[in-house]
């Protein structure tokens, strides 16, 4: 295939960037959208300009790292197929078409800062976790596996929620810039489970503190998150995360300052 990619190039968060058209020929559609545009800075280093800076890394769909705005999806998730959720690693060639023109751009919200091109900081994320994605078992001392029994539908839901890889799909695609289909699957998988019980409370009250420290819009419901999440996380933790939240606010818990 012939394509025409429009592609987001700014050099810094300090700088204006801009749309800048390119044109890949022979494209494979058998190749994921990062090996095209892996074909596309090999072009660019051979004409001696700056390749396009994006992220990634494993490339099979499951660490969270690439995330692009395809056409204004992210993902491209929604674009082709509405019962196919994939990473941008993931996307393949196969779902455009010759002469196809691509737009394509980096995570928009205040929350992730430009870094370069498509790539941006999501560091944010990684915070939210660290104010409270954890548990308080000593080392050495956790029980066996199978001593104490969960509800299927708690570990089924549990499980679910634990899918999250991070990506950051759900900010990018939500008109508010929410991070709480992200928040509520970290509260969520930890909060189903026996040995997530300790910390429940102070849990829901500090990650939700850090992602409005972090400046994330709020959530309206417009569903948008669910859609474009390449895992496909339900809605339903964002209620889970609401009703745990009311619940630790009524017995007290407050943010650490």
């Amino acid at each position: 295939m012939n394509l025409k990619l429009r592609v987001w190039r700014q050099r810094s968060a300090a700088e204006k960037g801009k749309m800048v058209t390119y044109q890949v020929t022979d494209v494979s559609p058998d190749m994921s959208f990062l090996e095209m545009l892996d074909v596309l800075n090999e072009q660019l280093i051979l004409e001696g300009e700056d390749p396009v800076s994006f992220d990634h890394d494993c490339r099979e769909g499951i660490c969270g790292s690439c995330g692009v705005m395809i056409n204004g999806r992210a993902h491209g998730n929604g674009l082709f197929d509405t019962h196919t959720q994939t990473a941008t690693c993931q996307l393949h060639m196969r779902s455009f078409k010759d002469g196809d023109t691509i737009d394509v751009e980096p995570w928009r919200a205040t929350a992730f800062p430009l870094i370069k091109d498509l790539a941006v900081d999501r560091s944010a994320l990684d915070r939210i976790i660290q104010a409270g994605g954890y548990i308080s078992t000593p080392t050495g001392t956790a029980p066996e596996a199978h001593s104490i029994l969960v509800a299927k539908k708690d570990s089924d839901a549990a499980f679910d929620a634990a899918t999250c890889i991070g990506c950051g799909a759900c900010v990018a695609a939500c008109p508010n810039a929410s991070s709480m289909l992200f928040t509520s699957s970290k509260v969520v998988h930890l909060g189903l489970m026996p040995q997530g019980q300790p910390e429940r409370n102070d849990r829901v009250v500090n990650m939700i503190h850090q992602q409005d420290l972090e400046g994330f819009g709020g959530c309206t419901n417009i569903g948008e998150c669910s859609v474009s999440c390449p895992k496909g996380i339900s809605m339903e933790n964002i209620s889970r995360l609401n009703h745990d939240l009311l619940g630790a606010l009524r017995a007290g818990a407050r943010p650490k300052s």
